[in-house]
């Protein structure tokens, strides 16, 4: 991790977009060569991010991503900001558009499909032993040659093999956590179902199948729900 100054800093950001923000400052900026700075602060004083920034964790799970062949941002380096009391990653973007923007533009068996994709996808990364803790349809990208990749790869783990089941459930609790991207993939459910459990053993299928069955039950019951209050 590269120590620069604050002109160093300035300097870099010069021209810069802001892309996102909260309350305490800058996120994530745009840089004017079309590259991406995702600002860390360490938000607790007793933490990982001590030894173990934000911005490194970045760098390192887009280098394993890299080698299972998962597409996701290409790093170019990373900083640490003293005068800001930041570390960054200096990034260029995964190229295409988020599930979330694709599933709002599309409908009809297109969105089986993409359902079906979406599913094999997240079969795949858990397969590949990747537990991505933010896993949400604003994270998932279609590139233009049409793959799906991960973007927003801090909160990441991976292991040696495949997640194991209870691991997997609590990573669909994660995507089921986002009601209006989950309303999308509700009446494209069994597409989405079928295609995650479709490689697993008979055990797994049957547990895994069930319980995308009932998370996919309350999402649809909790749409009936609001469809009549309106």
């Amino acid at each position: 991790m590269t120590p620069i100054t604050n002109e160093q800093y300035l300097s870099l950001r010069q021209n810069a977009e802001l892309i996102e923000a909260d309350h305490c400052g800058e996120k994530v900026l745009k840089l004017a060569d079309g590259s991406f700075l995702k600002l860390f602060r360490r938000k607790r004083l007793i933490t990982s991010e001590l030894y173990r920034p934000y911005a490194r964790r970045f760098a390192l799970n887009a280098k394993r991503l890299a080698k299972l062949q998962i597409p996701c941002p290409t790093i170019i380096t990373t900083y640490s900001i003293p005068s800001i009391e930041r570390t960054a990653v200096h990034y260029w973007p995964l190229p295409g558009t988020t599930l979330r923007y694709e599933f709002q533009n599309i409908d009809g068996e297109l969105q089986d499909a993409l359902c079906t994709m979406l599913g094999a996808f997240i079969a795949r990364i858990h397969d590949s032993g990747v537990y991505f803790r933010s896993l949400h349809l604003g994270n998932i990208v279609q590139t233009p040659d049409g793959q799906l990749g991960l973007i927003d790869i801090a909160d990441m783990q991976v292991f040696r093999g495949p997640i194991g089941r209870l691991r997997r459930k609590r990573n669909f609790l994660h995507l089921f956590r986002y009601s209006n991207d989950i309303q999308k993939l509700v009446l494209h459910s069994d597409a989405f179902i079928n295609a995650y459990c479709k490689d697993l053993n008979t055990r797994q299928r049957n547990s895994l199948s069930e319980f995308l069955q009932n998370l996919f039950t309350r999402a649809s019951q909790l749409r009936a729900g609001q469809e009549q209050i309106s």
